[in-house]
């Protein structure tokens, strides 16, 4: 019988803000992007991502005319996979998850907590090469009001529970959770926020001039947390900060 040898990888959440600047005043999709490969992770987990948008390509004489799934993974990721949580005249928008390995494709699960805000949980698993032990990886994006985050994060771990079945598993996204409400009940799940473990409390990343708020996050179980940065050089692409981590599992 064989054992998996411990692999260490790379993970980053980052909240686009729809590819332009935190104030909409130019594009950023294309420093994004070079960022991104730059710091290489092997998961990327992204929200707000404007995977279409008629009106940005006649704006912004650089917009991609591609997908940005497509754009983004261009030679370098090898798979990715968008759930579309709110459409528009001109396009659409959602999460997406962006992998170097293959991607087990799950669902993109409604969990809008206002009719006025479309939110979704989308669901992909991977394997590391050399280990057999699938990771489950859940992309989020929860409601800016506190009882709207409350009643998705119900539902979020009743998805888990039922689809990672205690697996390893990573769910990582913007959670608005600006007063830390949410970590209790992820602990109880079994979950560890990464910034959280390591220097006891989460990452700061909103806004991404002044970051003041803790709303973005990566909660991992069944995997090793090993080191977790804040990417503040990145602070005008986006209304927030990315946050990255290096895990392993075994």
């Amino acid at each position: 019988m064989t054992q998996n040898l411990a692999v260490r990888f790379s993970v980053m959440t980052m909240n686009v803000h729809k590819g332009v600047s935190p104030l909409h005043r130019k594009s950023t999709i294309y420093e994004l992007r070079q960022k991104m490969r730059d710091h290489h992770p092997d998961l990327l987990f992204l929200q707000e991502l404007q995977q279409e948008h008629r009106g940005r390509i006649k704006r912004f004489g650089q917009w991609p005319s591609t997908e940005l799934t497509h754009f983004l993974c261009e030679d370098f990721w090898h798979d990715w996979h968008y759930g579309k949580n709110a459409e528009y005249l001109d396009g659409h928008h959602g999460n997406a998850i962006l992998s170097k390995r293959p991607l087990h494709k799950g669902e993109n699960y409604d969990i809008s907590a206002y009719r006025f805000e479309r939110r979704g949980l989308l669901h992909s698993i991977t394997y590391l090469e050399g280990v057999s032990t699938p990771i489950h990886c859940f992309c989020v994006h929860l409601a800016l009001f506190e009882r709207g985050r409350e009643r998705q994060l119900v539902e979020i771990i009743r998805y888990i529970d039922s689809l990672a079945q205690g697996g390893p598993t990573i769910v990582a996204g913007d959670f608005n959770d600006w007063r830390n409400r949410l970590s209790v009940p992820m602990r109880e799940a079994g979950f560890s926020e990464v910034f959280e473990t390591l220097t006891g409390s989460p990452a700061k990343t909103f806004p991404s001039v002044k970051p003041l708020l803790p709303m973005d996050r990566i909660y991992v179980r069944g995997l090793q947390i090993h080191s977790a940065e804040i990417l503040h050089e990145w602070l005008k692409l986006s209304d927030h900060l990315g946050i990255a981590a290096e895990l392993e599992i075994s």
